[in-house]
């Protein structure tokens, strides 16, 4: 028999993660980013760029309401949000595919750290300016043709692996 929202056993946990999102800009995504982020423990979200759509209206479809739970921040600039990064000791790892990316499961997650993960932009990716900044940058081996996927998808897939380590 299915369990309701109320009858799981899962256990409430937050992790030190901060979800920081290169300038994504579609709601879909903004709300599933969310979903996903509550559903995992995430701690907080950083949202990076200038007019973030976040309209509760459009992107409480996908969310079912989890805007609401997920602390989250807009910074417009990327030299702020580096600031902000190397102030407070963020252990930074990008999910993207570049010449020295390593497969996520041999990303090496430092105890008592805070973790910032970056995903990047529908289109284009993690900027080159937060690719630099990094510590690990990470990629999710892949076996067809198409060489990228949807950012929830990727994001889903790196936070399930880095809590589960």
């Amino acid at each position: 028999m299915q369990l309701t929202h109320e009858e799981n056993q899962f256990e409430r946990k937050t992790f030190p993660i901060t979800l920081v999102c290169d300038h994504i800009y579609f709601q879909q995504n903004i709300g599933s980013l969310f979903r996903i982020s509550e559903a995992l423990g995430v701690e907080n979200i950083i949202f990076l760029g200038k007019d973030i759509p976040l309209t509760p209206r459009k992107i409480n479809k996908t969310s079912r309401s989890t805007h609401l739970y997920v602390p989250y921040t807009i910074i417009e600039e990327t030299a702020d949000l580096t600031i902000y990064l190397k102030e407070n000791n963020f252990e930074i790892i990008s999910l993207e595919i570049t010449s020295d990316s390593k497969p996520l499961r041999e990303v090496v997650v430092p105890k008592n750290q805070k973790i910032a993960l970056i995903i990047g932009n529908e289109i284009n990716g993690i900027s080159d300016e937060l690719l630099k900044i990094s510590n690990q940058i990470v990629h999710i081996n892949m076996f067809g043709n198409n060489s990228s996927m949807n950012v929830v998808q990727a994001a889903s897939i790196a936070l399930y692996e880095i809590t589960s380590l």
